[in-house]
C-alpha cells in the first residue's frame, strides 16, 4: 500500500487535503477516490486513509484507523557524518533512514570537499530531509529522521546531546564496534553519536578534539571504507 508522509495532527474520520508533496505523489500514481492509502505524521503509528477526491493539484482523503505500529530500532544512532561529495551524501542520508538513524547532522569537517553556507546550505538542508522522507515512505518507518543544519566540529561540542559518543578511526588504540556495543555500562538502549570524516577522514587536530571531549575511538576492521559506507556500517551493527 502507498505510503505518505503528512506532517499534520490525524485523527480517524479527518477529512484533510494532502500536503503538495503527497498530492503530487498520488498523482503519479494515478490513484483515484476509493483507493486506500497509508499516512503517517512522525509522531507514531500509521492511518490508513481514502482517496475521496482527485483535483487538478490537490488531492482530497479520509482518515481512517490508527496503526500504533513502529519499525525504529532500540537504540537511537545520530550520525555527526562528514558531509561527502556530489550525490554521496543523498546516498548517505537515504540508507542511513532505511537502517533506523535517529538524526543526521552533516559535519563542515576541515577536508571536507563541499562547504555550505547561507542560502546554499539552506536549499541543501530541505533536499537532505526531503531524501530522508522519501525513504522513510518507502522503508516502513512512522519516524523522520532529523537533518540537523550542518556544523564544524567545534560548534557541535558547544552543546552535545547526552549519550555515548563513537569516533570512527584508524589510529591505534582503536576497539571494534562490536565490543563498543558489548561494554558495560553500555545498554542497548543508550542513544549515542557517532562521528565521522568525510573523504580523506578527520583532520588530526579534529580527532584529538573529539578524544578529549570523551569520544571512544573504534574501528570497522582492518578495511578502509568510504566517507558513506562507514557511518552505514555502524547503523548496520546497532539495528
Amino acid at each position: 500500500m502507498p505510503r505518505f508522509y503528512c506532517p499534520t495532527p490525524l485523527t480517524t474520520g479527518l477529512a484533510l487535503s494532502l500536503p503538495s508533496g503527497a498530492a503530487r505523489h498520488v498523482q503519479v500514481l494515478r490513484l483515484q477516490p476509493g483507493d486506500v492509502i497509508t499516512l503517517f505524521n512522525g509522531e507514531g503509528g500509521e492511518f490508513d486513509a481514502t482517496v475521496t477526491r482527485m483535483g487538478r493539484s490537490d488531492v482530497e482523503v479520509e482518515v481512517g484507523a490508527h496503526c500504533p505500529v513502529e519499525r525504529e530500532a532500540a537504540r537511537a544512532v545520530h550520525l555527526l557524518a562528514g558531509i561527502t561529495a556530489n550525490d554521496r551524501m543523498d546516498w548517505l542520508v537515504e540508507k542511513a533512514t532505511e537502517l533506523g538513524v535517529a538524526s543526521i547532522t552533516p559535519l563542515v569537517a576541515e577536508r571536507s570537499v563541499l562547504k555550505l553556507k547561507g542560502e546554499r546550505a539552506e536549499k541543501k538542508l530541505a533536499h537532505w530531509q526531503g531524501v530522508a522522507v522519501a525513504a522513510a515512505e518507502q522503508c516502513g518507518r512512522n519516524r523522520v529522521p532529523s537533518i540537523h543544519p550542518a556544523v564544524t566540529l567545534a560548534e557541535w561540542l558547544k552543546n552535545p546531546p547526552p549519550g555515548e559518543r563513537w569516533v570512527l578511526s584508524l589510529s591505534a588504540g582503536t576497539q571494534p564496534v562490536a565490543q563498543a556495543l558489548g561494554q558495560a555500562p553500555t545498554m542497548p538502549t543508550t542513544p549515542v553519536t557517532v562521528l565521522s570524516g568525510p573523504e580523506g577522514g578527520l583532520s588530526p587536530a579534529e580527532e584529538l578534539a573529539a578524544l578529549n571531549a570523551g569520544f571512544l575511538p573504534v574501528t570497522l576492521g582492518p578495511r578502509v571504507l568510504r566517507a558513506e559506507t562507514a557511518p552505514l556500517a555502524v547503523l548496520a551493527l546497532c539495528a
